[in-house]
C-alpha cells in the first residue's frame, strides 16, 4: 500500500465562533505519479486539489493543444475524446483506491465496468477539467465509485465507474 507523504495542507484561520473549516490535501503530479502505475500520453491528473481517505478526491486536468489525440480528434475542432474524460475521472479515483487499506501492494485496479456515462459538454483546449470522484462501495477485489467531470463548474461527463484489482 502507497502511503501519502509530504502532502500541502491548507486549513482557513476560523473567524470567532465559526467552526473551523476540514483541510483541504493537494497532491502535486509527483506523488500522483508515485501512486498510479500511468505516464505520457495516459497520465492524465495533474493535480489532486481535495483527498479524504477512503472517501473521495477531487483532481485538476489542464486541457492543452499540445496532447497527441487532438492530431486526429478532430483536425480543426479539437475535442478532448470522451474515453479519456472518463479514463481521468478513474486515475483520480485511482487515487483514493490505491491509499485503501486492503489494496494489495503488487495490485493494479483495471476497470470493470462503465456504467451511466452521460456527456454533457465537449472538452476543448484550454479547459481545465475538474474531476469529483467518490467511493461508492468496496467488497474484496471489486469496487465502485460515481465519478463527475466539469469545466467551469458545468457539467462535462458524469458516469460510475467499476472497478477490479488484479495482482501484478
Amino acid at each position: 500500500m502507497a502511503i501519502l507523504t509530504d502532502l500541502h495542507t491548507t486549513a482557513p484561520h476560523p473567524e470567532a465562533g465559526q467552526p473551523e473549516q476540514p483541510q483541504a490535501t493537494v497532491i502535486p503530479v509527483e506523488e500522483i505519479q508515485r501512486l498510479l502505475p500511468h505516464r505520457y500520453p495516459f497520465a492524465l491528473v495533474d493535480r489532486i486539489i481535495q483527498y479524504v481517505p477512503e472517501k473521495l478526491a477531487v483532481g485538476i486536468k489542464n486541457v492543452t493543444f499540445n496532447e497527441p489525440h487532438f492530431q486526429g480528434h478532430f483536425p480543426g475542432r479539437p475535442i478532448m475524446p470522451g474515453v479519456l474524460i472518463v479514463e481521468a475521472m478513474a486515475q483520480v479515483g485511482g487515487v483514493v483506491l490505491t491509499q485503501m487499506p486492503e489494496f494489495p501492494e503488487n495490485g493494479l485496479f483495471m476497470f470493470a465496468g462503465i456504467d451511466k456515462v452521460r456527456f454533457r459538454r465537449p472538452v476543448v483546449p484550454g479547459d481545465q477539467l475538474v474531476m469529483t470522484v467518490e467511493l461508492l462501495s468496496i467488497r474484496r477485489r471489486f469496487g465502485k465509485m460515481q465519478g463527475r467531470a466539469e469545466v467551469d463548474g458545468q457539467l462535462a461527463a458524469e458516469g460510475e465507474l467499476l472497478f477490479s484489482v488484479v495482482d501484478l
